[in-house]
Order: structure tokens, then sequence, then C-alpha cells
């Protein structure tokens, strides 16, 4: 195909649900060889657009155009016959969540071979090793073995690299990416980008959907900014990224911690800092409070670990070690960065130090107190000094109650109140993360992502805790809900004196939270120390490849990037 070939025109696309008009006159053109990103926040119409391409806006859904053409076929009036043939033969679709994706029941082996099967007349064996090849082109290690595995089996990059392959099989014109990379560790996450770019570079157009700029920054040559339904801005990467002329473009754009500076705000609103208010004063715990009161004394860790190990059992007669004698502090008042790949330990070190999971050696120690070696019944009255934000809220609340009842259990837990003073201290923590008081009688199931993590945070502040462990609290949201979440924490850490171990795949986030940061690799700490030097003199070899794979940060420091 010729590289100036448009693959899609859209002139006007609307597509409304009932009454409600979710994308508003939208118009692009995707060409061979070239990649279109269309970035958003949730909401913003971008996925229902690139399903649109597909047939697929959804039930009770109306699609209208002055041109929707693709691949050659006019949209506007194919069949769902047509669509379907149209579909994997022409026009390849790679879905964010790789695990529900994929059939769990099947191998991956099969799924890949379903296109070949329904679009080609090759014979079985032809098939089997076309599917050897594709394995083999997207990057998966020992493809016999790999196509023999069901999804549950494979992790996430790999199921994320099946559902690519599943993608290819029939070498389509286009292919639509939603999300591909959300919730990866920035190796896996580069290397699905980088496999995108060699696609887009063998002449596929590629239609890239995302919430983060960051993100597509490196494969996009082409970037529409949607909003509400409408593209309020586009232009090549260098002109979004280094003159932005929509105001919505810009606050995107500040809203990646890249390069920000601890406790300087990434959010324009002021919602967050101008809710949060102190509570009780024997809260409000300061480095020099808990090193005794006096300038200059030692500042003792409120949360040290010592050479803790892990393993669990792997089938009847092996062991798989999850961590091998991991050491840190975290002083009063700072927030200890984790990072490091899926499988790396840090969820496990995490659960030891909640007291969730006995190590095999080690100890953890609490305030200069005996934790993990404690008995449970000692460590009860302890609890509420120690809280846990997690990555899926929705998923950690009990579907039974409302707001109010699950507030209303954490301050019980962390207290003895009377009961009658919950209400007031309920409307507090509300208010304390930014959230109405009249919300106390909905269900978490129907607030926004970025109002069940900060319901989640009000949940763990309710006991009055000193030490919060945060994992992945963010990666789940998009860029600005991130941002007010993340300034949020910040405030609360800042009023009350909270100390933070902060878990996350992404290196800008950990960068902008954290004064000190652990990296694991294979359940071991291979560096740690201070958050610059460890981002601007990293010293092992494994820290610069994840610096490197990192949109933005591995670029920053030599002028790349923001």
């Amino acid at each position: 195909m010729n590289e100036q070939q448009a693959i899609v025109e859209v002139k006007n696309l609307s597509v409304s649900f009932g009454g409600s008009k979710v994308v508003k006159d939208v118009s692009f053109t995707v060409r061979a060889g070239e990649c279109l990103a269309l970035v958003g926040e949730s909401g913003s119409g971008k996925s229902v657009t690139a399903r649109s391409l597909l047939g697929l806006a959804g039930p009770g859904s109306t699609v209208t155009a002055e041109t929707l053409t693709v691949a050659g076929q006019d949209g506007r009036s194919l069949s769902q016959r047509s669509w379907r043939t149209l579909r994997g033969k022409e026009v390849g679709f790679i879905l964010q969540d790789a695990l529900t994706s994929l059939d769990p029941l099947r191998t991956v082996g099969k799924e890949i071979d379903d296109s070949l099967r329904l679009h080609t007349r090759a014979s079985g064996a032809t098939r089997a090793t076309r599917v050897m090849e594709l394995l083999e082109a997207v990057g998966l290690d020992d493809p016999e073995r790999r196509a023999g595995q069901r999804s549950g089996e494979l992790s996430g990059g790999m199921r994320q690299r099946a559902l690519i392959a599943a993608a290819i099989a029939l070498d389509p014109q286009l292919i639509i990416a939603d999300e591909p990379t959300t919730a990866l560790d920035a190796t896996i996450a580069a290397s699905i980008m980088d496999l995108l770019g060699t696609l887009r570079q063998a002449g596929s157009g590629v239609l890239l959907i995302s919430h983060d700029l960051a993100a597509v920054a490196k494969v996009a040559d082409t970037i529409a900014v949607m909003q509400a339904g409408h593209i309020v801005e586009r232009g090549t990467r260098d002109q979004i990224f280094h003159d932005p002329q929509h105001p919505y473009t810009r606050a995107l754009l500040a809203a990646v911690p890249a390069g920000k500076p601890r406790f300087v705000k990434l959010s324009p609103t002021e919602e967050a800092s101008s809710q949060v208010h102190t509570r009780d004063s024997e809260q409000k715990v300061t480095a020099a409070e808990d090193a005794g009161g006096e300038a200059g004394a030692v500042v003792r860790p409120v949360l040290s670990a010592r050479k803790l190990s892990k393993s669990f059992a792997k089938g009847k007669h092996a062991t798989f070690m999850a961590i091998k004698d991991v050491s840190f502090e975290l002083l009063p008042g700072r927030t200890l960065g984790v990072v490091g790949e899926s499988g790396s330990g840090k969820t496990t070190t995490a659960r030891i130090v909640l007291g969730l999971l006995a190590p095999d050696a080690g100890a953890v120690e609490l305030f200069d107190e005996p934790w993990s070696s404690a008995r449970e019944v000692d460590r009860r009255s302890r609890r509420s000094q120690l809280g846990a934000i997690y990555q899926d809220p929705l998923s950690s609340f009990d579907p039974r109650l409302s707001v109010g009842s699950l507030l209303a259990d954490a301050v019980s837990f962390g207290a003895t109140r009377n009961p009658r003073s919950h209400a007031a201290r309920i409307t507090e923590l509300l208010q304390m993360v930014g959230l109405d008081a009249e919300m106390s009688g909905r269900n978490p199931a129907t607030l926004s992502g970025g109002q069940r993590q900060r319901l989640a945070i009000a949940r763990a502040l309710a006991p009055q805790p000193r030490v919060l462990i945060c994992d992945e609290p963010v990666s789940a949201l998009d860029v600005s809900v991130q941002a007010q979440v993340l300034d949020l924490l910040d405030e609360l850490q800042q009023r009350l004196g909270l100390s933070y171990v902060f878990i996350s795949h992404d290196l800008s986030v950990v960068r902008h939270m954290s004064d000190d940061v652990l990296v694991m690799r294979a359940g071991q700490v291979v560096e740690s120390g201070a958050t610059e030097r460890i981002f601007t003199s990293p010293r092992h070899d494994y820290t610069r490849a994840l610096l490197a794979a990192s949109p933005l940060v591995g670029t920053q420091e030599s002028g790349g990037g923001l």
C-alpha cells in the first residue's frame, strides 16, 4: 500500500446513546505507516470513536458521519456480516484488559488461530506454523510452550503480546490499540509500544487510544486531544508537548508528574488542599517529635525491615523464593518509593509489612517494637497505627455497605468512640479527602474512579494511622484524577505528619512522591537511596534499564521529554 494512502477517513462523526451525544463532529485521517493517538480522560469519547470504526459502538447507539471509510469500505452502509469480515482481516483490535479479553479456558495458540481459521483456507499445519511465527514476532520466548498455555499462566505483558499476535495475524491494514499499556510495568509497556512502532514502520496504520500523554509520546506521529466528545486540539508530537494551545491540553500536560519536584501541585484546582483539615493534635506527628523533639537528635525509623525472606510452594516438591534479604527503613514524615516489575516482590513485601503474611526469615519493627514476630492478639491494639491504600478500591469495599457504613466500621476499629459521634467523624473524613458529606448514603459502586480512591484514603485515615502502605494507588486513574489524588496524599502527609511506603510501576509518580527509593528485582533489593540520586545517577544496570524504558523519565535529564 502506498504510504500516503488513507486507511481511515472520518469526517464529522457523531455517536449518540438515546438523547445523549457522546462523540460530536469528530474528523481525522489515518494513513498507511502512520500512528494517530487519540488522548483524553475517561468519558471523553475516544474509545467510542475507535469502536465506531469497527461497527462496535454499542447497543442503542446511533452513528452518523459525512464520511466513515475504513480500509476502503464505507462504514455507514456495512451489514453486520460485512463488519465481521472487516474485523480481524483488515482491522486488528487490541483491547486494554488482556486477562478478560482472552478466553481463560482456551490456549493462547487457539485464540490466535481463530482469525486464521475464520478468514483463510489455510490447512491446520500451515496455521500452526503461522501461530509460531506470530508469537515469535511479538517477542514471546519459547513460542511452542506459550501456544499451549492459557491466559492465566502468562504474565500481564505476555497476555498483551498474545493479544497483539491475534490482532496482526492477517497483516491488517489498520491496528486499533485501546489503552494497550495501562497498568503494565515500565519495561513491558515500553516493549509493547516499540512493537506497535515496528508494525507502523512495516506499513500498518495505527490508531492508539490512551489517557496518558506520556505513553504515546514515543510512537505517535500525530496526537489528537479529546474532551467531552470533541477533538479540542491536534498536532505533531512536538507541537502538542512543547507548544500546546488549548487549556485542556495544557492541564493534561501539567498533571504529568515527570520533572515535578516534591510537593509541587499537579492539579490546577485547589479542591484537594482547600478541603483538607487537620484533626486531633496528637495525630500531627513530625519528624522532630518522633525523634524526641530535640534539634539534632537521631531520627528513629517509624518502620524498619531487616533481611525479610519469603518463599511459596510451587508444585509438590518445588518452592518459589518471592523475596530474599529485603531490608529498608522508613523515616517519620517521609515517603519511601518501591519500584520494580511484576513479580519483583513488591506486593509480597507490603503484605509482610502489613502483618498479612509471616516472613520465613527476618523481621519487621513498627515504632521500634516487634511487629512481624508479634502474636496477632498483641498486634491488634497497634493495627490502627498502620493503614493501607490499594490499587482497586472497589474490590476492597464490602458491596453491601454504603460509604458512611464503610467509614463507620473503620472509625470503630481505630478508637473507642460513642457511636453517636460517628456521623460527625464521617463527615470530617469525607471533607478531609475532598468529598461531599452527602455521599455518605451512596453505594461505592456509584462513585467515579477518583471518588472511590478518595474514599479508600478516607477509610485508611479513619483509625488515625501514622504509616500508610500505598500499593499502586493511582495506576488505574486518568492523569488529571491521578494528579488530584497525588496532591491530596502530599497535602495529608504535610498536615498530619504521615509516613508512606509508596509502591508503583510508574517511575514519574515515584520520583514526584518519594524522598527515598527502593528498586526491587526478582525478590531482591538491587539499589536504594535518595530519590534524586537514584534517578540522576543510577548505579545498577537494572535501574538504568527501568529509567530508560519509562517515557519522559528516561529522557528528561538529557533535555528530552517534557
